[in-house]
């Protein structure tokens, strides 16, 4: 079943953590660099303060991208907003970011426990439930995040659901993977997100016998896009975002987004 989320053209161009070859990841500057040359998805990581406000970072530490160091968790927000990313950009609220584009989709990674809570309020302040597809690396996330949600938004399925899917023999209609897609689609799964090395042709076949798009990440080499559009993924993510943009305007496979 199509969902909201999924509705823009094959293939979908994320931008990885904004397009961090062009930005500082993460940073208001990377998304809106990313919007501007006409990306529709954005591709973004969420992360708790200690006083409960949800942020687009990725490492559980401070140290390797911004000025400060240590959990970012154990931080009041008021802490963390005056702290800078490549010592010059702040750390935005996923909330702020879901306000600035109404018409931008964004993939988000749940990077913590504490940020699930938090996910709820800000997508009913910002009524961004069909903009939103949730992912992360941990199956326990996703659960708990798909029973705390007022309503249904797009998800991946678990780390555990894509090994099956890699182990299963490709016969749609066998008992097994009838069974994985009722499951799939009770979960909310509607696209599977997967590094390069599991996106092989036998996996996207399966994928799409049980309803699953499947997302490719993160892909910065220009014949490697290539490669994986040739074998038909649904989309790419990227921190190249120029080059992958380029490619797909010389295949007449790009389709930007239309808002202002």
């Amino acid at each position: 079943m199509r969902v909201p989320y999924l509705d823009h053209p094959r293939p979908v161009a994320f931008a990885h953590r904004g397009g961090a070859a062009h930005a500082p990841e993460n940073s208001p500057a990377a998304f809106e660099h990313a919007v501007k040359l006409g990306y529709a998805y954005l591709e973004t990581d969420a992360r708790a303060t200690s006083d409960g406000k949800l942020v687009a970072f990725h490492d559980r530490t401070l140290d390797r991208v911004t000025d400060g160091s240590g959990p970012i968790g154990v931080l009041p927000y008021r802490d963390v907003a005056a702290l800078r990313i490549a010592g010059s950009e702040p750390i935005p609220l996923i909330e702020d970011l879901l306000g600035a584009w109404p018409d931008v989709r964004f993939n988000i990674d749940l990077k913590d426990e504490p940020g699930i809570a938090l996910l709820p309020g800000v997508l009913r302040r910002t009524g961004a439930w069909d903009r939103v597809c949730l992912t992360s690396f941990s199956g326990s996330r996703l659960r708990a995040a798909r029973r705390l949600l007022d309503r249904p938004v797009c998800m991946t399925p678990s780390p555990a659901a894509i090994a099956a899917i890699r182990c299963f023999g490709a016969v749609p209609r066998a008992p097994h993977m009838r069974l994985l897609a009722a499951r799939l689609a009770h979960a909310g799964a509607r696209c599977a997100q997967v590094p390069g090395r599991v996106a092989t042709g036998s996996f996207l076949r399966r994928s799409h016998a049980l309803g699953l798009d499947v997302h490719v990440w993160t892909i910065n080499d220009r014949a490697e896009m290539i490669r994986f559009l040739d074998l038909g993924v649904d989309g790419v993510m990227t921190d190249d975002i120029v080059t992958l943009r380029d490619v797909l305007i010389e295949r007449g496979q790009w389709h930007p987004r239309t808002g202002g």
